[in-house]
């Protein structure tokens, strides 16, 4: 019994130590208590450094495709980007991007070769060509999504992988995981409600500039095949395909017969390179007229007037106005130069089927001055070209483009023309008028000329190919061309779509509508980049 007694005893001695330890108050260890304790905001920092590096790395490590597309073999990648888009590489003739969205991430496209089994068995069977779109199409669709499935394996094994490697805890790891598939979800949610299937119609060319007039088309077939992004991504497929040919040379471009093609340049301030870079360009785009907005010389002596020479033998009419850097002594030397065509005072002129008219600058300043009360001359000068131009409607033979070196001059025109062509400014700019005019400011196409050195970065040279229906004589695109500068090789080619060829837009004033091209009020400002500039002085 005593025996019995002593263990209960005991047994209540510890049950009671226990519950007294369990209410006792922890004594803090100074050492923990004054450790400074991570903070939750560099915790999260970290973990979104990890997800981002690992998502990264395994897009760069597994997250490409490769695709058979026609007879091109592809490899199709995600990469990390801040405005998205689509980067389709022809090597070795350069680049096209597309705006096709706005999202963190980009989809590039290499081309990598030409197959040649299957290229053969398009020529032999030629009537497979009908079939072709519709194969790309469906291989381009396959791709894409064999690439999204791919894509999100990579960003996930990638950032657990990651995370397991630095914090050596499988949550942690797992937790990396989730976040990075969340965050290519909305990339792929944010990609899809930006999506831009007319980009494929607004291409910008990087690379050869010989290349360019194969690669990114005819406005023609670009504006009538408008149910637009499988279809016009196949024919920039099919042109590749064109491009890599057997025999490894260029085929001839052939231009839609129904386009009117025009160069404008401007601007040249004697660069003799110019008139090889317009040749080539006459040539490559089979242009059928020339329009030079003036400032072709520097001080307009009659020293310079050999520099002009070049232009009889440039292959396409020329259409010339005088600028600001152009005297009278050059003016009267072109007159009598052959296939040249001077417009001053609001002449009129049919070139290629096209109605141009004109007017020179009234100011002469080749020592870059600005004299009192210029602008007011030049908007004198506008509103004679602004009457000449009525005067051309009411006789029955409206001009289809105005030309006049200055912008001042050449917004006086608006409502008078449905195009006027202008310079002066050295960089390019187009907008719609009030009225409905539109205003096309060609950049400096001899990249400044004497003044290419005088600032950090030599200029670029700039010109533009405008496409006209030949029927309505009516703008349907532009190509803005911008090679480097002085001592730089870059060429970029960028497409630009007049409203007017876009479904819901309107005319411009004094363009005959045709039974396809719908009529109304002119409308808001172009997609190009429009600016309002003021006088200057180049």
């Amino acid at each position: 019994m005593v025996r019995v007694l002593a263990a209960a005893s005991h047994r209540i001695r510890r049950a009671s130590g226990r519950l007294a330890r369990s209410y006792r108050s922890p004594i803090p260890d100074p050492a923990t208590s004054l450790a400074p304790q991570p903070r939750p905001w560099l915790r999260a920092l970290g973990m979104v450094a990890v997800v981002l590096l690992g998502a990264w790395l395994g897009l760069l490590i597994v997250g490409d495709v490769r695709v058979p597309v026609g007879p091109v073999n592809t490899t199709m990648t995600l990469r990390p980007s801040l405005s998205g888009g689509t980067k389709i590489n022809v090597s070795p003739l350069g680049t096209l991007e597309l705006s096709s969205h706005q999202a963190p991430v980009r989809l590039d496209v290499n081309v990598d070769q030409l197959d040649p089994g299957r290229a053969q068995a398009l020529v032999d069977h030629p009537e497979r060509f009908s079939d072709l779109q519709g194969e790309i199409t469906h291989d381009v669709e396959h791709g894409t999504l064999d690439l999204a499935v791919r894509s999100c394996i990579a960003v996930v094994a990638g950032a657990t992988a990651l995370g397991l490697a630095v914090y050596r805890r499988p949550r942690r790891a797992l937790a990396a995981g989730g976040l990075a598939f969340t965050l290519l979800a909305a990339s792929g949610a944010t990609a899809y409600a930006t999506w831009n299937p007319e980009s494929v119609l607004e291409p910008k060319f990087s690379g050869l500039l010989s290349s360019a007039p194969a690669v990114v088309g005819n406005a023609r077939s670009i504006v009538t095949e408008f149910d637009v992004y499988q279809k016009e991504l196949a024919r920039l497929v099919t042109n590749v395909t064109k491009l890599y040919d057997v025999t490894s040379t260029l085929p001839a471009y052939e231009p839609d017969p129904t386009t009117i093609r025009v160069l404008h340049v401007s601007d040249i301030h004697l660069n003799p390179a110019s008139w090889k870079i317009i040749a080539s360009l006459v040539e490559q785009y089979r242009i059928n007229v020339i329009v030079d907005s003036g400032d072709t010389m520097d001080h307009g002596t009659a020293a310079e007037n050999g520099f002009l020479d070049p232009i009889a033998g440039l292959g396409a009419p020329y259409i010339w106005v005088r600028g600001n850097h152009d005297s009278r002594v050059t003016q009267h030397y072109l007159e009598h130069l052959k296939n040249v065509h001077v417009l001053d005072d609001g002449r009129a002129v049919t070139v290629a089927g096209l109605r141009f008219a004109g007017i020179g600058d009234p100011q002469f300043t080749p020592d870059r001055s600005i004299t009192p009360g210029g602008d007011r001359a030049e908007v004198l000068a506008g509103a004679r070209l602004a009457a000449a131009l009525n005067d051309q409607k009411a006789a029955g033979t409206p001009v289809d483009i105005a030309i006049a070196h200055e912008p001042t001059a050449a917004r006086e025109t608006d409502g008078e023309v449905p195009l006027v062509l202008a310079g002066h400014l050295h960089h390019e700019g187009t907008e719609i008028m009030k009225y409905g005019t539109r205003l096309r400011i060609e950049g400096s196409t001899g990249g400044s000329g004497l003044r290419a050195v005088e600032h950090e970065y030599p200029a670029p040279i700039e010109a533009s190919v405008l496409y006209l229906d030949r029927r309505t004589r009516r703008l349907q695109a532009w190509d803005e061309i911008r090679l480097g500068g002085l001592g730089e090789t870059t060429a970029e080619v960028t497409r630009h779509l007049a409203e007017d060829n876009q479904p819901g837009s309107h005319p411009s004033p004094g363009a005959t509508p045709s039974p396809t091209t719908p009529t109304g009020t002119p409308g808001a400002r172009t997609a190009g980049p429009g600016t309002t500039p003021t006088r200057a002085a180049p």
